[in-house]
């Protein structure tokens, strides 16, 4: 596992007290962290939300599957998927690889762009994590 000076946590993106990120303001690209995915290990299987489906700041939305654990996966915002990432039905693993990039895992039309202010920065985020050591 990784050190916490080692995590990678780019600072364009906001990130949740649950490990996910975001980009964007109307419409967020969600995923987990680098840290998150360490956490987990091997990522085996990812369960996506279906096209069209509305959520609710919170809710669950995914679930990711490792070689450890089975962890769920909280929307930071509410609105409605408008993309899944369906490269992980393959290749789940980009999540372990690539967790900002190819590793993403849905895209959501937020219905109240104000819930983007509650979300930490990069610094918030790590500071965080500080905690948790």
């Amino acid at each position: 596992m990784k050190e916490i000076h080692e995590l990678h946590l780019p600072e364009e993106l906001k990130y949740t007290q649950d490990h996910e990120w975001t980009r964007g303001t109307e419409t967020v690209r969600i995923g987990i962290t680098d840290f998150a995915q360490d956490q987990l290990g091997d990522i085996v299987f990812v369960e996506l939300p279906e096209v069209g489906t509305q959520f609710e700041a919170q809710d669950v939305f995914a679930t990711v599957e490792s070689v450890k654990a089975v962890s769920e996966v909280y929307t930071p915002v509410s609105g409605e998927v408008v993309a899944v990432n369906e490269a992980l039905e393959e290749n789940p693993e980009l999540v372990n690889k690539d967790p900002y990039g190819e590793g993403w895992i849905v895209d959501i039309k937020i219905s109240d762009s104000s819930q983007l202010e509650s979300l930490m920065d990069s610094t918030a985020y790590m500071d965080m994590l500080k905690g948790e050591e």
